[in-house]
Order: C-alpha cells, then structure tokens, then sequence
C-alpha cells in the first residue's frame, strides 16, 4: 500500500525489461502508474508480462489463498494503466520515471517535451545506469527536481535503488525519492552524480581489469574467475558476470566513460573485448561470450 509520502501518482517512461519492472513494483506498491511507450502492442505485450509476473508473485505469496492471491493481482492490475502520449501521461504525474535506450540525445528530446507538460511540482528521474544525470537534467527547467532512481534487474527481486543527486538536487526532492523507494520495499542507497554511481563504478573497472590481466596472459581465464570465487568469496567469477550482464552493454559503459574521461586507466577500452562484440558474441544472450552457453 502506498505510503503517506509526496509520491502517489508515478509515470513510467519505457515499457522494456527495466521499465516494465518499475511499472509492476510500483504497481504492487499501491501507486498509481501510468506506463508509456510508442505503441499499443508494445505496451500490451508489456501489460501481459508484467500480468505474468504479477500471477507469479501471488503464487508465492498468497499458496495457501487462492482468494488473496486473486485479489492481489486485480488490486495490482487496476493501479496499472497505459498510454502511448507521453505528454498526456505526466499531466498529473507526482514522479516521472524514464527507462528509455541509453542514448543523451534521446533522453533529452524527451525531457524537453515532458518538462513543458508536467506540473513544476513534478519530481522527474532516470533510470540510466551509465549516463550523466546531470546532463540528462540539463534538458530541463526543474534542475532541483531532478534525480535518479537506478533500479536492478529483475527489478521485482532486487532489493537495491541507488538514489542518485546532481549538484542542484534539492534535499527536500532526495529525501522523497528515498522515501519512495523505501515505500516499493526497497533499500535505497545515496550517491552524487559520479560515472557508473556505486555499483557499476565498481563492478565495470573490475570485469575491465579482469579482461586486460587476461589480455596479457597474467591467469587464464578460469583461473581468474576461479581465484575471485574462492580468494574473495564472489558468488561468479568477473568473466561470469560480464558474460551475464552482456559484453555489449560493458563496451558501451566503458566506451562512454573512456570518451568522457581519457586520462582514467580504469576507464581505458579493451582490444578482446571489442574484438568479441565485433564477433557478435555478447554472451549469455547471444549463446557466446568469454564462454559458450546454450543456443538463444
């Protein structure tokens, strides 16, 4: 149930992987959503995997009530609603969500637009997990409104929000973005605006470094892999993560930040890896990576 925080009504931005997971722990949590995107099939086919989604959790929850466990996905489907107008979308929004493909130029044509259409007590964030908030604000009239919210994937099992603040954010606008998150059975974590925030600043020159000793013939990759599930207690080895998270997704990271910030070694582009996505073997996904997996 939603809390008595600032937050009610919450428009989601992207109906993908992340956006649709927003939509449904917002959903879930009592809050009015509105999820947009470009068109009704792509919003439908979302709605019926977030349906999905949704069935499962009251599976889990409610096995002994299949009363409760009934109510739980009508009550959580009618706080869901969707829209292909993204103006018409945040005319009343408490808190705008964006979940859209990682590109600035993108993220700013959007912000530009909803900026003129939402109230100036609109709270606005974005989910990026690379790019700069504070550039992604830049677009906008409401700096001290604006921050991010990085949620993990799969959003409904993962417990952690960073909460992330630009020089401008206002305390009165992070302490309600924490509250929100906080409000979705979330554990929130703040950060300023710095490349990659905690997680990825941490994990992306990690999985980088692990590449490059590999590159240099330092280990082999499974004994590297090996050394930081037994040395360090790392439940997947760097190799395992990357393959997980996708060897593009890692070269986009990296990439950006290296165009950002050349003289940071941690941020210096890797020659396997590059040769790797070139191959379209982007792992797990696409059946290959640093290791083979089952056809996708």
């Amino acid at each position: 149930m939603a809390s008595s925080s600032a937050i009610r009504k919450v428009t989601v931005i992207g109906s993908g992987l992340m956006g649709s997971g927003i939509a449904q722990v917002c959903a879930q949590s009592g809050f009015k959503v509105v999820m947009v995107d470009q068109t009704r099939e792509i919003l439908a086919k979302a709605k019926g995997g977030i349906e999905s989604s949704i069935s499962r959790v009251a599976k889990k929850k409610f096995k002994d009530n299949p009363a409760s466990s009934t109510q739980f996905i009508e009550k959580t489907m009618s706080n869901l609603s969707t829209n292909v107008d993204s103006a018409g979308a945040v005319k009343d929004a408490d808190l705008v969500i964006e979940a859209i493909v990682e590109n600035m130029d993108v993220k700013h044509k959007l912000f530009r637009e909803l900026d003129k259409a939402a109230p100036s007590r609109t709270i606005f964030a974005s989910n990026t997990s690379s790019l700069s908030i504070t550039e992604i604000a830049s677009s906008t009239k409401r700096l001290d409104r604006f921050g991010g919210l990085h949620f993990f994937n799969p959003v409904p099992m993962m417990q952690l929000v960073e909460v992330i603040h630009t020089p401008q954010t206002s305390e009165e606008t992070m302490k309600t973005l924490v509250q929100f998150s906080k409000d979705l059975r979330k554990v929130p974590v703040r950060c300023k605006d710095t490349p990659g925030f905690i997680v990825n600043r941490l994990l992306v020159p990690f999985m980088m470094e692990a590449v490059r000793m590999l590159e240099r013939g330092d280990a082999s990759l499974e004994d590297i892999n090996q050394a930081m599930k037994l040395g360090a207690g790392h439940p997947l080895g760097p190799f395992s993560v990357v393959d997980l998270a996708g060897l593009d997704i890692a070269k986009f990271v990296i990439d950006g930040w290296h165009q950002k910030f050349p003289d940071n070694p941690l941020f210096k582009p890797s020659p396997l890896l590059n040769k790797l996505v070139s191959e379209g073997k982007l792992g797990a996904k696409s059946g290959e990576g640093f290791f083979k997996h089952g056809k996708k």
